[in-house]
């Protein structure tokens, strides 16, 4: 009887759609978006993931994602201003430094140490400073000759009484010393109506011979002159290769043969090729040999006679390579090479190191022959046109007591 009283039931509730709030926030994203002057700030609004998971049907008013949105940078930062013309510093300052001095690469010799500790105080103008003087000199290689005559003619003139004091003992000193070596400083001028103009390269093992012919071929191509290098010795399989790479690295060409192959048939090929291609200058090597052993002394005559095959007046320089720290055995070396071949020039080395510094004196006061470079240093700059004042001002004292 109480069916009719049965309670109806509630009609359900009807579920929003995802959608519909989706679509609920989307549109309080914009209504906040639009109230707000910084785009940027949408990407922090917490309905932002709902906008990025929009339904397709809502993809007209959807907003551009966050990451695509750059934020406005708190400061434009403009590019540095380019520096001004006179603040670049000059080319010159960048430049490598200047070679050392004459009186830097001498002062470690026995010569200029003997007679720095003779003048290193004010010694007494007597017959014992004229002695110590010179067993100074004899003792730096100058000569026992050239020692002698320097030391009488200080003798006399001290005897005239012509010095105060040491210092005008010094500066006459410097005087004669100069006096001795000037006529034998003499660059090496090459003959325009020689070309190529052929120089041979002569001396003994270890004076530092193929090195001075690389040294040479780099500082006369700066000089603009077209020049070519003879291997002519074949004797020793690495001076070839010393030579090969001295023209690699100077792009000079290297003429060569087979170890032991005739040293003159090289430097015969050498010339015709050099000839052809109208080169001005052929620098011509050869095997180190004692001045005593007759044989290959001979050979330099024989290369002699070959070239002159081609051109009668070849070599039109031959220059001997001292070592400086040889001693009085130059000496020898210069009579023997010189009746050999006629020794024209000479090329003396090593003086920056252990040599005792006088033996140029002695070779002036023997045989008068030209010095034409002397060796300094290692570097392609310390290959230098001998200067005679330059010279004995690096080997004597600048003053007493320096």
């Amino acid at each position: 009887m109480f069916k009719f009283w049965k309670k109806k039931p509630k009609p359900e509730e009807t579920p929003v759609p995802a959608t519909l709030a989706t679509q609920t926030s989307l549109a309080e994203a914009l209504s906040a978006a639009a109230d707000n002057a910084q785009l940027s700030e949408i990407a922090t609004l917490p309905e932002a993931g709902a906008v990025a998971s929009a339904p397709a049907e809502f993809a007209a008013v959807e907003p551009a994602a966050p990451a695509a949105v750059e934020p406005v940078p708190a400061a434009v930062t403009p590019p540095p201003l380019p520096p001004l013309e006179e603040e670049t510093p000059p080319a010159a300052e960048t430049s490598a430094p200047a070679r050392r001095s004459w009186r830097e690469r001498l002062s470690g010799s026995a010569f200029a140490r003997s007679l720095g500790t003779l003048f290193s105080r004010k010694p007494k103008l007597d017959e014992d400073l004229l002695e110590e003087l010179e067993t100074a000199l004899i003792t730096a290689d100058v000569g026992i000759s050239a020692s002698t005559e320097l030391v009488e003619s200080l003798r006399k003139r001290l005897n005239r009484r012509e010095f105060a004091d040491a210092d005008q003992l010094l500066a006459a000193l410097r005087q004669a010393l100069i006096a001795l070596v000037q006529p034998i400083a003499q660059p090496l001028v090459m003959a325009t109506q020689h070309k190529p103009f052929v120089v041979l390269m002569v001396g003994v093992n270890g004076v530092g011979k193929t090195t001075t012919i690389g040294k040479l071929a780099r500082r006369y191509q700066q000089q603009g002159l077209d020049v070519m290098l003879a291997a002519g010795d074949t004797f020793r399989a690495a001076a070839v290769e010393q030579l090969k790479t001295w023209g690699e690295r100077n792009r000079v060409p290297v003429v060569s043969q087979g170890s032991g192959s005739d040293a003159a048939s090289v430097i015969f090929d050498a010339l015709q090729s050099a000839r052809s291609k109208n080169l001005d200058l052929l620098i011509a090597d050869t095997a180190g040999r004692l001045h005593t052993q007759t044989g290959l002394m001979d050979e330099l005559g024989k290369i002699r006679r070959v070239l002159g095959k081609i051109d009668a007046g070849a070599p039109h320089e031959v220059l001997l390579v001292i070592d400086g720290t040889t001693g009085q055995n130059a000496i020898n070396q210069v009579r023997q090479f010189r009746a050999a071949i006629g020794v024209t020039g000479l090329v003396v080395t090593k003086l920056d190191g252990t040599a005792k510094g006088g033996v140029i004196f002695a070779l002036a006061k023997e045989f008068g022959l030209p010095v034409r470079f002397v060796g300094l240093g290692e570097s392609l700059d310390d290959l230098r046109e001998f200067d005679a004042t330059a010279f004995v001002d690096g080997l004597l004292p600048g003053a007493i007591g320096a």
